[in-house]
């Protein structure tokens, strides 16, 4: 009798979560019917499984790769392969974390509407303003850095007429449909990454061949990799510090949460693009870094030239500083078409969640953001002009924001997750794309992060950043309830977090 009492009350509360599950279901549906009165259209799908994976590549392979891999190689050596390993494996965990939640509810804004329905709206807050931060500082470093880039071909070309130009088109793209700006970034991305394919390619020949055009240095082997010191020359403490540089590499690899709401078939291209995105990228830096090292050994290379023009330069090939220049150049105007197309989705869904000025609800016949996307531009513009008459200070704190937002965004990623899975406690079970080892490893990936911004106190690169980041949140915070005395009862939205809470 005590068993068949005890069974009974247990189907009776997995009966009674269950509804409560159903009904918090039924108030997201009813959030969003809510929304779509006022926005009619909705966004519109339109990005493939080869667009989703594409804007990952995009986000994560840029000019770090292709320049400041040198800065990672000298502070580390070899080492600098585990770190890229270790690092990427923190990474797949706050991907997999997101795309759990992305598979299960997909929405444009992804984390910052998932903060605040499954945590609290202020966190939803702080997480999408924090997130749009970060693309507006990232956007104005490459912004700022693209005039170079055009000037090594026109001189003549004032640096603030090429950003300017490459604001308005990008803009353009990304106000014509979500369709045109998945394009152009597939095939920016594209460039990168035949771009890097070939940069191995040819490092496997020159090594098979023993190509070597420069007297100064020994002919290529992958011994390099362990006979100038070993494989970790600079002993515990460089590869410690060069952890700090990696985990940053990866920066741009959550957009594929911000696609979900515009994905033809999420339930399918987004598993599919957080599983392959992830170990694609570690395949590209660990096997284009491995071949760099073994072409050009590790002590030679002093960051002055970037190591992929080395492996050109030991062939004999005079155009390397082109084609690398064009490289780097599609690179910067790849992160920045993400960047715009990121931020105006984040402004769209803090706007329905209440955070944000309703006019960023606005959407164009095509189903784009525009407020949002404009305004984000205009933003960025001013950014742009700050750097130009202040450019060291401004640059710097900029800097310093964007890479301790970056943080903050992995661990409010996390932080989600776990307010996800205790909302919808049984559910988990039900759960279509599930984090490995769920929870463990969320913990885990929550250690390693509070573990790299322990290091960037450490180093002296990344102190400002330790630095602004308590006083980041801190307005973030003062912003949320600025807002929330300033804001009137009774708008939809309000009514249906309140609903919530």
């Amino acid at each position: 009798m005590n068993g068949h009492s005890g069974t009974s009350s247990g189907k009776d509360g997995r009966l009674g979560r269950r509804a409560a599950e159903s009904l918090d279901a039924r108030r997201e549906d009813a959030f969003d019917d809510v929304v779509a009165r006022k926005d009619p259209e909705g966004l519109r799908k339109g990005l493939t499984t080869r667009h989703i994976q594409m804007i990952a590549f995009g986000g994560a392979i840029g000019t770090g790769l292709f320049y400041g891999s040198a800065a990672g190689i000298k502070l580390a050596g070899p080492s600098i392969l585990l770190a890229y390993a270790l690092c990427g494996a923190v990474i797949f965990f706050v991907v997999r974390a997101m795309g759990e939640m992305s598979v299960h509810r997909p929405s444009s804004g992804s984390f910052s509407r998932y903060a605040n329905d499954y945590w609290s709206p202020r966190a939803g807050f702080v997480a999408g303003w924090n997130y749009w931060f970060n693309y507006i500082a990232v956007a104005m470093a490459e912004l700022t850095v693209v005039g170079q880039y055009v000037q090594y071909w026109f001189p003549s070309v004032p640096a603030w007429a090429s950003a300017a130009a490459v604001l308005l088109v990008i803009t353009a793209v990304n106000l014509v449909g979500v369709k045109a700006f998945g394009e152009f970034e597939f095939w920016f991305s594209a460039i990168k990454v035949a771009a890097v394919v070939g940069m191995i390619v040819l490092g496997l020949y020159v090594i098979a061949a023993g190509v070597n055009s420069n007297p100064h240095l020994p002919d290529p082997s992958f011994s390099h990799l362990f006979d100038r010191g070993g494989f970790f020359p600079r002993e515990l403490d460089g590869f410690l510090v060069s952890l700090v540089f990696v985990m940053f590499s990866f920066g741009g690899i959550e957009l594929i949460g911000i696609t979900a709401g515009e994905a033809d078939d999420p339930k399918r291209s987004i598993p599919k693009a957080v599983n392959q995105v992830v170990y694609r990228i570690l395949i590209f830096y660990i096997g284009a870094l491995t071949i760099v090292m073994a072409v050009v050994p590790w002590r030679q290379i002093d960051g002055k030239l970037s190591p992929f023009v080395q492996i050109f330069d030991s062939v004999g090939i005079s155009v390397a500083a082109h084609v690398l220049n064009f490289v780097v150049l599609t690179a910067a105007l790849s992160v920045y078409n993400s960047g715009l197309y990121s931020n105006g989705r984040v402004l769209y869904s803090l706007a329905r969640q209440g955070n944000a000025p309703k006019a960023f609800m606005r959407l164009s016949r095509r189903g784009i953001p525009y407020a949002g996307v404009l305004f984000s531009s205009m933003v960025t513009a001013v950014a742009v002009a700050v750097i130009y008459f202040l450019p060291e200070t401004a640059f710097s704190i900029l800097m310093a924001m964007a890479l301790g937002s970056s943080i903050i965004s992995w661990v409010m990623i996390l932080l989600t997750h776990r307010a996800f899975r205790k909302r919808i406690g049984s559910g988990v079970a039900d759960l279509a794309f599930k984090l490995p080892g769920g929870l463990a490893s969320n913990g885990v990936a929550l250690a390693c992060l509070v573990g790299v911004f322990i290091l960037m106190a450490f180093n002296p690169d990344y102190r400002t950043s330790v630095a602004v980041m308590p006083i980041w949140l801190f307005i973030l915070f003062a912003a949320y309830e600025g807002k929330k005395r300033s804001s009137r009862p009774g708008m939809p939205a309000d009514r249906v977090q309140e609903s919530r809470s």
